[in-house]
């Protein structure tokens, strides 16, 4: 598989977990004092140090006993984290404002398409440098 085809399906991987946590943020914006969750992005440094010529390592963070202790929860779901652009918190404590997850869906859609587009233009590009005329 070529580094473009395994971008593009890591991509796909992670618009597709974005999309199941931005759903969630919408079936709980209701719930009493339920936190906007979003997915962090790939690391880049991932796709250079595939390459073999550079590595460069993002700070892992692991929560001790002593951070459990103080209410700190231990990741789940690796990559989910609370929303870093809740700017409004309900009465209730819940910080899920739906427009914001409106416009999240709509641009994991747009994300999507992008993706799909160019794993669309590889695979024909690779039908045409084997010689075989797609249809």
């Amino acid at each position: 598989m070529t580094d473009l085809m395994t971008g593009a399906a890591r991509q796909m991987h992670f618009l597709s977990q974005r999309q199941r946590v931005v759903a969630q943020n919408i079936a709980n914006s209701e719930t009493p004092g339920f936190k906007a969750q979003d997915v962090t992005a790939p690391d880049f440094a991932d796709v250079l140090g595939s390459s073999g010529t550079t590595r460069i390592a993002a700070p892992r963070v692991a929560a001790t006993a002593g951070m459990v202790a103080l209410g700190a929860r231990t990741g789940v779901n690796p990559g989910v984290v609370t929303d870093p652009d809740t700017f409004e918190t309900k009465p209730d404590g819940n910080t899920v404002t739906l427009e914001d997850q409106l416009l999240k869906m709509g641009q994991i859609q747009a994300d999507f398409a992008a993706v799909t587009t160019i794993y669309r233009k590889q695979q024909a590009l690779l039908q045409t440098a084997l010689g075989k005329h797609g249809g």
